[in-house]
Parts: structure tokens; C-alpha cells; sequence
């Protein structure tokens, strides 16, 4: 494996082509490809989160998140190999269930927005979307491993919930979406309190 990155520059992508993990070339716009790009753009865009100040606990699974994005992203870039387990889903199951269950329930859509942490999560969150999408586009033409798909959609939602998470750290609130749906129940319920003159 040291061997592998000894050339960092090798030219051998000038032709608009580039290696899989199993020495087989494609073009660079290859569904498989995009869908590596994309991984390695969500798994890149987690590092800068990651720089963020946060929960120790959110910190050690981000950089576990990242480890599985790895895994991943090689698992796409060799055709016929498993190297994303089962067991990573249920991690994401996991914090998923625990994370969510100390937020309140949502009233409305909530905007991608807040503390830079949270908002930086929600750009890990779009770009995981992006990635799923990939990975599904790639699915609808080759065979892959199911839980690529499945982790990558969990994934997104771990970070949307996340963000609310990061947005609380010093007593802040996630900065809900002015529908004016939310307005119009707002001043019917503000109607129904005032006392009949």
C-alpha cells in the first residue's frame, strides 16, 4: 500500500482518463467517478467541520464518519469489493437515535444557518445528498453494494440533525424559515388569547 502514493503526479490523466482500484481506466466523467468525487468532496468538507469547536462526542464520530468515507469511496473505486460494513449503518442508526431524541420537535423548516459549525454542517449535509445521488445514478447502471446508498442517505440526515446540535452549543436555537404559514397560525393564536372587549 506505501507504494501506491510514492508519485503523486504520475501524467497518466492527461488523456482524460484515470485508474480504478482494481487498474481497469475510465473517463474522469464516469458515474463511478463522480460518485468518488463526490465522496472525497463530503469526506473533505467534514474536515473543515471538524475544525469547528463541538461536543467531544460529535468530534469522535465525524472523524469515524470520515474513516467510513474512506472506506466508501475505495469500496466505489474497486468493482466487485465490500469494504463499507453493515455495522457502520447502525453506527449512523445509533447517533441518529441519540442525537435526536435531545432536540426539540421541529415546528417548521429551519434554514441552513446559524453558528458556523451548524451552518458548515449543512453544507456536509447537501453535499452528502450530491453524493447519494451519485451513488444511486451509478447503481441504475452497475451493480453496488446496497449499504453505499443506504449510509450515504443516513449520513445526510445525521448531519441535518447535527447542525441543530451545534447550533445549541452556547445556548443558541436553530433560525427557523418566516413562512407565512407559521405567521398566519401565529396571529390566529394570538387572536384566540385576547380577551373579548
Amino acid at each position: 500500500m506505501g507504494n501506491r502514493l510514492s508519485q503523486i503526479a504520475t501524467r497518466t490523466g492527461d488523456d482524460g482518463t484515470t485508474g480504478l482500484g482494481d487498474n481497469t481506466r475510465v473517463p474522469k466523467n464516469h458515474l463511478r467517478v463522480q460518485a468518488m468525487g463526490d465522496v472525497d468532496e463530503l469526506n473533505s468538507n467534514i474536515g473543515v467541520l471538524l475544525c469547528e469547536p463541538m461536543p467531544a462526542a460529535v468530534r469522535e464520530l465525524l472523524v469515524d464518519v470520515q474513516h467510513q468515507l474512506f472506506n466508501l469511496g475505495g469500496e466505489l473505486s474497486m468493482p466487485g469489493y465490500t469494504l463499507l460494513k453493515p455495522e457502520a449503518l447502525l453506527q449512523l442508526d445509533n447517533a441518529l437515535a441519540e442525537h435526536n431524541a435531545a432536540l426539540p420537535r421541529l415546528a417548521e423548516f429551519i434554514l441552513p444557518a446559524g453558528t458556523r459549525g451548524a451552518s458548515v454542517a449543512h453544507v456536509c449535509r447537501t453535499v452528502a445528498r450530491r453524493a447519494e445521488r451519485a451513488v444511486v445514478a451509478l447503481g441504475a447502471n452497475e451493480e453496488i453494494n446496497d449499504t453505499l446508498r443506504r449510509y450515504l442517505n443516513r449520513l445526510s440526515d445525521l448531519l441535518f440533525v447535527l447542525a441543530r446540535v451545534l447550533n445549541r452549543i452556547d445556548g443558541g436555537d436553530d433560525i427557523y424559515w418566516k413562512s407565512e404559514r407559521m405567521a398566519r397560525a401565529a396571529a390566529a393564536e394570538s387572536e384566540s388569547k385576547e380577551p373579548n372587549a
